[in-house]
């Protein structure tokens, strides 16, 4: 399934077909969700069916109790009393016990399911390609971590219990009201026919209402984690007041459906209640007259109310349990989408080992465009010898961070093939693919943890010395000796306690200690300042000699390590040579040195 189809759910809006797919989707993750349990489940259903008729017994023993014990202690005999009172002991006893088992049962069934449905999907999104990422945005993916996987909780811990217990319930009182009385059944299989239509109209209007509703949170919390995550730009460029109106329609929408749902309970429930009711005096006002001409028991008539009045007690807990189910049902559509999604780079199915890269990159008869985009990379062809520096040099747009992203594979190209050593980048074992090529980008993402547990992000089993070292080489261990704790100073969330220019240094220190054979640095010099930049550019000389390195930089100061230019327009190789060859030409490498070398006068 594609990127833009797990966006589409978010609609509410399906066609048939497209209905048909997404249920049999969920219900194939929810199989294989509860396959492990099949033990547990089957002793929990055991456990509700013999709670339930252990507590639906209890009027047909009140009933005896009546009609056989007080007639007996009337004539002194104390027995059928006894019985039915140590009976109606024991039920009640052995009811309470199960229910507790099932609870418990259930309860461990909802956590294993849940802990397994949480794992899959963030191993899933974790393994999905860039172009999954690029695309699906980071309030959406929380979203299915938080508030769809809530739902599911919600209806895991209680509803289903509910409802099995519920259905139970109803189904045993029914059989005992016809074993004991089936007149007064007659008068509860009338009543199930205004039921039956109230209950059909309740679900038609809910499930569409239920869908929308969780759209709404979903758009809700979209828009909450958007605004917070990017609240820089937000003050920055005044979008307080904008924010605010979207987030304020977002609210009303979500009010206005919820709103709807509960319009929907404000007729379900009394009309339930009007006709639990009514069956009741029916079952009385019948039941009274054949008591009166002696053809019914008092003890009957009263369990037969009973029985009556409790057929329609879980009724509503079977209407709340339908908008939990309609809420986890709409969100195990959402997850079960994501889990579909495949990975638009795949892992080799026969992977090819490589264990010691040289380093030789070849673009053979390329070509690559973004989905549904247009052609970023038309028919190119490129050879970077092993232990070559070559700096991409163009204007924005011209193909530069999408050449570096084939040759980290991050993204497969359309057509043509990309080689590291003569082994095409798709049939190369994913471990020694990320071992072998290394990528730093402007964003210099830091994790939640000490500078040296970033270093080590790139060796992790690297030694305290290791990571030292290379900080040195990028000329990063004189700011890290000046934190309040070296190395083990915690960088805060996203790297927040240092500066965009130490947190690039930081991730330098990180690629330069896994020793790739191909070394990849998109525009990774641009946080850093000029004093900064020439300690890096120090440090690169001494790392990239005999290695494979791509520069991507605007700054064309950074290019004098280069031992080839290449500069890109429109996805095209237009000058290629050396960075003396191209200043001293007249093409449009000495056009930008040129411009670049007046603004630094």
């Amino acid at each position: 399934m594609s990127v833009t189809g797990v966006q589409g759910e978010e609609r509410h809006d399906y066609s048939k077909a497209e209905s048909r797919h997404i249920r049999g989707r969920s219900r194939r993750l929810l199989g294989s969700l509860l396959k492990p349990l099949q033990g547990k489940l089957w002793l929990t259903a055991a456990a509700v069916v013999v709670s339930s008729a252990a507590q639906v017994a209890g009027p047909a023993i009140i009933a005896y109790g009546i009609d056989s014990g007080i007639p007996a202690l009337i004539e002194q005999d104390w027995y059928p009393a006894a019985f039915a009172g140590l009976a109606y002991l024991i039920t009640g006893i052995v009811g309470a016990f199960l229910i507790s088992v099932y609870i418990r049962l259930s309860a461990r069934i909802s956590q294993a399911v849940l802990i397994d449905l949480r794992t899959r999907v963030f191993l899933h999104t974790q393994k999905l390609s860039l172009e999954f990422h690029e695309s699906y945005t980071s309030g959406r993916i929380i979203s299915r971590q938080t508030s769809d996987l809530d739902a599911i909780r919600e209806l895991m811990d209680e509803g289903l219990t509910m409802l099995v217990r519920g259905l139970m319930y109803m189904v045993f009182t029914a059989i005992a009201l016809v074993l004991l009385d089936w007149q007064s059944g007659l008068v509860l299989l009338v009543a199930l026919v205004p039921l039956g239509i109230l209950t059909r109209w309740f679900q038609v209007r809910s499930q569409a209402l239920f869908r929308r509703s969780r759209v709404a949170s979903a758009k809700l919390i979209v828009q909450f984690v958007e605004t917070m995550t990017g609240i820089r730009a937000v003050q920055a460029f005044r979008k307080e007041r904008r924010n605010e109106v979207e987030f304020g329609d977002l609210t009303e929408d979500y009010r206005d459906v919820n709103a709807k749902v509960l319009g929907l309970f404000a007729v379900f429930n009394p009309g339930l209640a009007f006709i639990g009711n009514a069956a009741v005096a029916v079952t009385l006002l019948l039941g009274g007259f054949r008591v009166i001409d002696g053809s019914l028991g008092v003890g009957v008539l009263l369990a037969a109310v009973l029985f009556t009045k409790r057929f329609f007690d879980p009724m509503e807990d079977l209407a709340m349990f339908y908008n939990g189910y309609q809420s986890a049902s709409s969100a195990l559509e959402k997850i079960s989408g994501v889990l579909e999604e495949q990975p638009s780079v795949p892992d080799p199915v026969k992977p090819v080992d490589l264990w010691n890269a040289e380093g030789r990159v070849r673009f053979e008869a390329v070509e690559f465009a973004y989905t549904k985009g247009r052609v970023i990379l038309p028919r190119f062809d490129l050879d970077i010898p092993a232990g070559q520096t070559i700096a991409l040099v163009g204007s924005t747009g011209a193909g530069k961070s999408t050449l570096a992203k084939l040759i980290a594979r991050f993204y497969d190209p359309s057509d043509g093939v990309v080689s590291l050593d003569g082994i095409a980048l798709s049939d190369l074992h994913p471990k020694d693919l990320r071992r072998a090529i290394v990528m730093v980008t402007q964003e210099a993402y830091l994790f939640s943890g000490s500078v040296a547990d970033n270093i080590a992000l790139g060796k992790p089993d690297a030694s305290f010395d290791e990571i030292v070292r290379a900080a040195q080489a990028v000329g990063a261990h004189e700011f890290i000796e000046g934190l309040p704790n070296g190395y083990d100073t915690d960088v805060n969330k996203r790297g927040g306690r240092v500066s965009a220019g130490q947190r690039q240094l930081i991730s330098f220190a990180r690629a330069f200690l896994a020793n790739p054979a191909v070394l990849i640095l998109d525009e990774a010099t641009s946080s850093l300042d000029i004093p900064s930049e020439r300690l890096v550019q120090e440090g690169l000389t001494k790392l990239l000699a005999d290695r494979t390195a791509v520069i991507i930089a605007h700054r064309l100061s950074t290019v004098a390590i280069a031992d080839r230019v290449l500069v890109m327009e429109h996805g095209r190789i237009v000058e290629d040579g050396t960075p003396d060859e191209l200043i001293g030409g007249t093409g449009r490498f000495a056009a930008l040195h040129a411009a670049w070398r007046d603004s630094l006068v």
